[in-house]
């Protein structure tokens, strides 16, 4: 198989993707599952995920739509489209499937997946995580990863701005 396609291949529905969870939750895989924009990915990201993907077997990621990232973030994002997102997200060697979704909020994944461990960068207090409570009530941990210091896409946006003259 091409790598292309082999990174294609982990972009995926979730009824294509429902089958390979069931047979990871039988052969006691242990799934982890986390989700965000990652618009601008940069070595917090790559870090964050990979220490989430260190928890488990199996990496998921729920991907916020480009029409879910402008109603979470504003009109000026995403920076880069979702096809790219979720590609360069895909090419990690360490994560297993990308689900695009639309809401604002990935619960109807988490539900449907029930992972073994549900995290999520620093700033989310434990309690704050959507879907928390479903994966408590289903024997899975809820984590929150802590960020690097001086890595962040608002950060990463505002140099490249200023590097521009758009101060802001």
């Amino acid at each position: 198989m091409k790598h292309s396609d082999y990174i294609s291949s982990k972009i995926m529905s979730l009824d294509v993707l429902m089958p390979k969870v069931h047979h990871w939750h039988l052969k006691s895989e242990t799934i982890v599952f986390t989700n965000g924009c990652f618009d601008l990915i940069h070595y917090g990201h790559i870090k964050y995920l990979s220490d989430a993907a260190d928890l488990g077997d199996r990496l998921i990621i729920g991907l916020n739509s480009d029409a879910s990232v402008k109603n979470l973030k504003g009109a000026h994002r995403p920076i880069k489209d979702e096809m790219s997102r979720s590609h360069t997200l895909a090419a990690l060697h360490f994560v297993d499937a990308i689900l695009i979704f639309e809401e604002d909020s990935p619960l109807k994944l988490i539900q449907s997946i029930s992972p073994n461990f549900l995290v999520k960068g620093g700033d989310w207090a434990v309690d704050q995580i959507v879907g928390s409570e479903h994966v408590i009530n289903n024997n899975g941990e809820v984590l929150s990863i802590p960020f690097i210091d001086g890595y962040s896409t608002t950060n990463l946006e505002q140099k490249i701005l200023d590097s521009h003259g758009h101060k802001g």
